[in-house]
């Protein structure tokens, strides 16, 4: 996660337990969390709407759940 903090501005990602194995609060990272029941194209598909509307609107530290 360091690594990626100051090279990236968004991680998204479909492992729901990132934020809670990682200290996000200090990072410049904002993180979206894709929720589906797999993490398939057919599963995932359906969110990639509101994923664009919100890598808009992120602020870096933030962690955003999309379901």
């Amino acid at each position: 996660m360091q690594a990626m903090s100051g090279h990236f501005d968004v991680l998204v990602t479909v492992d729901q337990n990132l934020q809670y194995q990682q200290n996000l609060s200090a990072r410049a990272l904002a993180i979206i969390v894709l929720k589906a029941r797999r993490s398939t194209y057919p599963m995932l598909k359906p969110l990639m709407p509101d994923l664009l509307e919100r890598l808009e609107t992120v602020k870096p530290g933030e962690v955003i759940v999309v379901s």
